[in-house]
């Protein structure tokens, strides 16, 4: 049986069962939170590594000469250095579609308050503007009724396809867009194609060389002024500056992002700045995916591949 550590169990949040972990493995010891450097000394007689964000790169790896297996509690593996991991022979496992209805309720929040101008109307609402009015509504921010209106989907995976299926009970009209990079072999429309008519753009790709500011100045002035853009795919996907630019300038109808190209962000951003201006603009801190029920399937999925690479030594 295996000796195991988990290097920061805190970014798993509140009251979460490591029981199927446990039962996978000899031992299991848990940290809270762990720098690069600690995780140095704390994987020196481990087996297996169990990590979300510590970096691990090529000099901590090859400090280790124990260790065989890295599980990443997530579905990204930029923290981990793959090229040093397999140099050394250790297995790197991540987790996928633990949180697919916890993302695509997320996304849908972000879509219908944007629509609805939710941002707009609560401070008006705060600033005592319905309490002064003459008449027994506010209407001074046009609404967006997402049924008959065209949403442009980047990412057809699981997420995405669930995204779509909520996207249509609502009666919006769905359209995926080519893998980006990849559109002379894709049967899908071109998200340039796609673009002019779209009301909502969701991203739900991958961050590459393909996808970096795939949405930039030059496609936000090809768009509707009314466009809602919705990212809750990697910070980075979209030119935020571009895109809050757009915004100010009544250019852009809508933007919701739940992540920002560095995270957290200690050294700010200017969507966070733009938070105190009067825009149709929400920014959320990373956790569409923090539902309880998806960070416990993060647990089961972590211990499926501990008991998967075990099964194949």
């Amino acid at each position: 049986m295996p000796h195991a550590v988990i290097l920061d169990a805190q970014s798993l949040g509140p009251e979460i069962n490591l029981a199927a972990i446990k039962e996978t493995v000899s031992n299991l010891e848990v940290f809270e939170q762990s720098t690069t450097q600690q995780a140095r000394e704390r994987l020196a007689n481990a087996d297996v590594a169990i990590v979300n964000k510590v970096v691990l790169d090529a000099e901590t790896l090859q400090q280790l000469p124990k260790l065989r297996l890295i599980c990443v509690l997530a579905t990204g593996l930029n923290n981990i250095d793959l090229e040093s991991a397999k140099e050394h022979n250790i297995e790197v496992k991540n987790v996928a579609a633990y949180g697919t209805a916890s993302v695509s309720q997320h996304t849908l929040m972000l879509m219908l308050a944007l629509a609805n101008r939710l941002p707009q109307y609560q401070r008006d609402v705060a600033a005592g503007e319905w309490q002064r009015s003459a008449f027994f509504c506010l209407q001074d921010y046009p609404t967006l009724q997402l049924a008959g209106k065209q949403l442009v989907m980047v990412g057809q995976g699981e997420l995405g396809t669930e995204v779509a299926r909520l996207a249509e009970a609502f009666g919006m009209q769905v359209t995926f867009a080519a893998r980006p990079g990849k559109e002379a072999n894709d049967k899908r429309p071109a998200l340039d194609d796609l673009l002019p008519d779209a009301d909502v753009i969701s991203l739900h790709c991958p961050l590459s060389e393909a996808t970096k500011h795939l949405i930039n100045r030059e496609r936000l002035t090809r768009a509707k002024n009314s466009l809602l853009l919705v990212n809750c795919a990697r910070g980075g996907v979209i030119d935020e500056v571009a895109a809050l630019e757009a915004l100010r300038s009544g250019k852009l109808g809508g933007l919701g992002v739940d992540v920002l190209p560095a995270e957290p962000p200690r050294d700010g951003h200017p969507l966070l700045d733009a938070l105190s201006e009067p825009l149709n603009l929400i920014v959320t801190p990373h956790n569409a995916w923090i539902t309880p029920e998806a960070r416990q399937n993060i647990v089961s999925l972590t211990a499926n591949n501990i008991l998967e690479w075990k099964g194949a030594q």
